[in-house]
């Protein structure tokens, strides 16, 4: 009999699907890594277990401890789904801007959730990262994961979407494009490409509001790029560790209203039911136009399910008040 011996196994090994309409006037083949196969539906499982697993073994995390964290959602859900499993409690702390349905996805697992305001700056008392530091220090046998700093989600990549990209193409990936956000998944995936093929070239995906992408080209952290978006799960108003700028090659930015839009024609015209930041990354693709050529394999990575969205970039009332669809 073949069954996994808890949801936990069941984690990676997803997927290349094909896309075929929205890259039709692309030269080369475009493969998505699909990662909403995860049990959590999201890429960020792997780092999820991966950063339990070595805080287990290192002596942060305790039988019967508490896991904290700052989540957009997707993390939460998958150290819930671990948390679950391996007996821990949960309580994580989110911006005002994520969608409902992250919120209530996550408190359905078990988790308690505490709402904090999007716009203010990150050392702010209020922010979602001051305060989920704050409550790692106050809680006894508490462990505030921070994936932003946290060098196992870099890892988590590196021993598995990395590979598993790697033999799924046969090697004949060119090109590896991400939307970045915590900088785990384009580090990880990037240091082993590249570790394979160095001219493989990795484009990370930026959103109008972060600093990413002229970071990156000037080495400036330029506080004037930093205003509100509403992209969710890529872009950062910091500097996260687990961002390995060396790998990168190039960073493109999608505009809210573009995310939005091709999120909705993923959906449409492709049958793919994804979360926001696919919408970027399609549309950074197609930006990247001039940078493939016919014999390219550009493979995207898909980060998380439409389910998380409803309310938003799948809902038209929410569509046309953002100003994102004529009336």
């Amino acid at each position: 009999m073949k069954y996994a011996e808890n949801i936990l196994e069941t984690i990676g090994n997803t997927p290349l699907v094909k896309l075929n309409v929205l890259t039709k006037e692309l030269p080369c083949l475009v493969l998505s890594k699909y990662e909403t196969f995860n049990p959590g539906n999201s890429v960020k499982d792997r780092m999820a277990l991966q950063m339990i697993q070595d805080a287990e073994q290192d002596g942060r995390l305790n039988p019967g401890g508490t896991i904290i964290e700052g989540t957009s959602g997707n993390t939460g859900m998958g150290l819930a789904l671990a948390a679950i499993v391996k007996g821990y409690k949960c309580i994580f702390v989110m911006a005002d801007k994520q969608s409902k349905e992250k919120i209530d996805i996550l408190r359905a697992v078990g988790a308690e959730v505490i709402v904090c305001p999007t716009d203010v700056d990150p050392t702010d008392p209020r922010s979602y990262y001051s305060v989920s530091k704050r409550l790692g220090e106050e809680i006894p046998n508490s462990w505030y994961v921070n994936q932003y700093d946290n060098p196992s989600n870099t890892k988590a990549h590196f021993l598995s979407t990395g590979p598993e990209i790697w033999e799924q193409t046969e090697g004949k990936v060119t090109h590896f494009v991400v939307g970045v956000g915590t900088g785990g998944t384009i580090s990880g995936v990037g240091r082993y490409l590249k570790m394979k093929n160095p001219n493989i070239k990795i484009w990370g995906i930026d959103t109008y509001g972060s600093v990413f992408k002229k970071y990156h080209e000037t080495g400036i952290f330029d506080k004037n790029e930093i205003y509100p978006y509403i992209t969710e799960g890529i872009g950062e108003d910091i500097l996260p560790l687990n961002v390995d700028f060396s790998v990168i090659d190039g960073f493109t930015k999608v505009t809210d209203k573009d995310a939005a839009i091709f999120t909705q024609r993923l959906s449409k015209e492709e049958g793919m039911f994804l979360g926001n930041s696919a919408g970027a990354a399609i549309k950074g693709v197609l930006q990247l136009k001039q940078h493939f050529s016919k014999d390219d394999v550009v493979v995207v990575l898909f980060h998380d399910h439409g389910s998380r969205y409803v309310g938003k970039m799948f809902n038209d009332n929410w569509m046309k008040e953002k100003g994102f669809l004529e009336n």
